[in-house]
């Protein structure tokens, strides 16, 4: 009965998710490097909406996953040539990418079943 309240609580921290929120964050970007600061630094590394900035990824992470982001780092991934092949070419598109720190002692779990 009082875990109940204590997650109640919780979630009533948080404000609830506008569509604003669903629109800023797009999907997870899933590498060696990124699953090994999941772990070890407790960092989510994202895609984001390219006008989207730090104060803007803070509130939709915290309103999305309920947990406290305590730092965001964002930087522009740059837009790749590439080839299949020796016949067809071309490109890559570029995105703009978050790392965001989560405090210490909360998790999310991404890859929900």
């Amino acid at each position: 009965m009082a875990k109940k309240k204590v997650e109640a609580k919780a979630s009533a921290n948080f404000a609830k998710a506008t569509d604003k929120d669903f629109q800023v964050i797009l999907k997870p970007v899933i590498t060696e490097k990124s699953m090994a600061l999941m772990q070890n630094e407790n960092k989510v590394t994202v895609k984001v909406l390219a006008s989207a900035n730090k104060t803007d990824i803070k509130l939709a992470f915290q309103r999305l996953f309920k947990v406290k982001v305590v730092d965001v780092k964002v930087s522009n991934v740059k837009s790749k040539s590439t080839t299949r092949g020796t016949r067809f070419s071309g490109t890559l598109s570029g995105y703009k990418k978050a790392v965001v720190t989560i405090a210490e002692g909360e998790a999310i779990d991404l890859f929900k079943e």
